[in-house]
């Protein structure tokens, strides 16, 4: 069966946007940047959030991005390899191949699609995620904790709910973000 995995990037406090809706805080980083590649590489689908969908379109709609280096090339290529199921109840169509459109987030697709699937899902996107782990449908989450306080904003974790976790690897990379990869207890 395989597995499905929320990955997102964090501030040192917890947040994925700022006060602001912004990201910005986030430097380019090579080294980050491969890595996160090697994890999509292996990735069969994508579950996304209408606004994480949209801003992650661009590696297949803007051919400008992959131009740009071999690793934007690669992250495009891994990215486009996946099959993408947005929910949104307000998103018409879609720009990319290999992409539906889900109107609610209806747990047991989930759960049947994990069982079929030939490769592990992930889920991005803190709302879609948080219907998640609601769930009890996440199997693995996966941090990028950037080194940065940013003071507030969107919570890259559920709130209202306790959920155990169990450390199963960590990688500190040269400037300063930890990948810190858990399984919530009981799974």
């Amino acid at each position: 069966m395989a597995k499905l995995i929320y990955v997102t990037n964090t501030s040192l406090d917890g947040y994925i946007e700022d006060e602001r809706g912004a990201f910005d805080w986030l430097p380019p980083d090579d080294e980050v940047f491969a890595f996160t590649t090697n994890l999509l590489r292996s990735v069969g689908t994508f579950l996304y959030g209408r606004r994480l969908y949209e801003s992650m379109a661009v590696w297949e709609t803007d051919t400008a991005l992959a131009a740009q280096s071999e690793l934007m090339a690669d992250f495009a290529s891994a990215w486009k390899a996946a099959n993408k199921v947005v929910y949104s109840t307000t998103l018409a169509a879609v720009s990319t191949a290999d992409t539906r459109i889900e109107r609610q987030f209806d747990p047991a697709a989930i759960r049947r699609l994990k069982a079929t699937a030939s490769s592990d899902l992930t889920v991005g996107g803190a709302n879609l995620a948080t219907q998640a782990f609601q769930a009890g449908l996440i199997d693995e989450c996966q941090l990028f904790v950037w080194p940065v306080v940013v003071g507030g904003g969107k919570p890259g974790l559920p709130t209202g709910m306790r959920t155990d976790l169990e450390l199963l690897d960590e990688r500190r990379f040269p400037n300063g973000v930890l990948h810190l990869r858990y399984r919530p207890l009981g799974r």
